[in-house]
């Protein structure tokens, strides 16, 4: 008999949270043949919403769930959790400088980066998604020392699944056809979706795509902007792709690549590319028994470089930002 698996969600009663935890019980994140024990994290005021949660999740009768765990304490939610996604964070309000938010967040994360230094599995995988998810991802890793860098993660395959999906419609054929998209950078607006290493069917995408313009402009702005566009399309921002893109994200680091050349990861950067040490930065990765490694050798062109950069230089603001506000709390 299979051990169940220990998912750890925090913010569970948030709209990613709602959505994503129905996904890991189906055996969406880890398989039809994985039993799972979802552990449900929520601040005080979202209590009562969280037992809601937890009671469809009784009630759907989900033939893999082995139980629910649903509290607001953080060590109570972390025990002996193997996989954790990060969902819970501040969002940034009108009116707030980002200083204020990443202050917001840098107490949150330190808080629940005790809880799973301390409860979690000694080799729990973690994937953080509340924004800024990159720089999240590094505070987490500040302090949780104990914790394997490389166990620690920040989801862009959001990203890059929207590169996936946007090429898909384009150039109508299903989405399992393109492979070898990259997402370089922050999980924001000067991320830099990549195109030169990917293949439509085998046949390089600017061969399938025979426009560079779009590429390199459109296709480019569409794919950064595209949480916002939700946000103007519903009124609330992207759930039901984001839950899904944790489960891919997880799932491939997990149990394997599912005949994928790489995927895109937020990790702790090595110097590869020669990108900044210790910030956590989007790279092309392979996923093999529970561990990634940077895929290494993609030619780089000066245009390319100049993209990677930028939002390189705003990863090092944000990590600069984040060490004041840690001085402060």
């Amino acid at each position: 008999m299979v051990n169940p698996v220990r998912v750890l969600i925090t913010g569970a009663a948030g709209q990613i949270g709602y959505a994503l935890a129905p996904m890991i019980a189906r055996g969406v994140m880890l398989g039809p043949d994985t039993p799972v024990i979802l552990h449900l994290l929520e601040i005080p005021p979202a209590a009562q919403a969280l037992e809601g949660v937890k009671m469809e999740l009784i009630d759907a009768a989900f033939p893999l769930l082995r139980g629910v765990v649903a509290t607001t304490n953080a060590e109570e939610a972390c025990k002996g959790v193997n996989v954790a996604c990060m969902i819970g964070g501040f969002p940034r309000k009108a009116g707030m400088e980002r200083k204020d938010v990443m202050a917001k967040n840098v107490a949150i994360y330190k808080n629940v980066a005790h809880a799973i230094e301390e409860f979690a599995d000694d080799n729990v995988k973690i994937v953080v998604v509340a924004n800024p998810a990159n720089t999240n991802a590094f505070i987490l890793s500040h302090f949780a020392p104990k914790v394997s860098r490389k166990n620690i993660t920040a989801l862009t395959r959001l990203d890059h699944n929207r590169m996936v999906g946007q090429l898909s419609e384009r150039l109508q054929v299903p989405c399992t056809q393109v492979d070898g998209c990259v997402i370089w950078g922050n999980h924001s607006s000067t991320q830099y979706p990549d195109v030169n290493h990917g293949t439509v069917g085998g046949v390089p995408i600017r061969e399938m795509v025979k426009d560079d313009d779009y590429l390199n402009n459109e296709f480019v702005t569409t794919v950064q902007k595209r949480g916002a566009a939700i946000i103007e399309a519903r009124k609330l921002s992207s759930a039901l792709s984001a839950a899904s893109s944790v489960c891919d994200h997880i799932r491939n680091w997990l149990k394997g690549m599912e005949g994928r050349r790489f995927v895109s990861m937020g990790v702790v950067s090595d110097g590869s590319y020669g990108i900044a040490k210790d910030i956590v930065y989007s790279f092309p990765v392979v996923c093999k028994n529970g561990d990634w490694e940077v895929v290494q050798g993609l030619p780089i062109d000066e245009r390319s470089r100049q993209k990677m950069t930028i939002t390189e230089s705003e990863l090092k603001e944000e990590k600069d930002l984040a060490f004041k506000c840690l001085v402060e709390i």
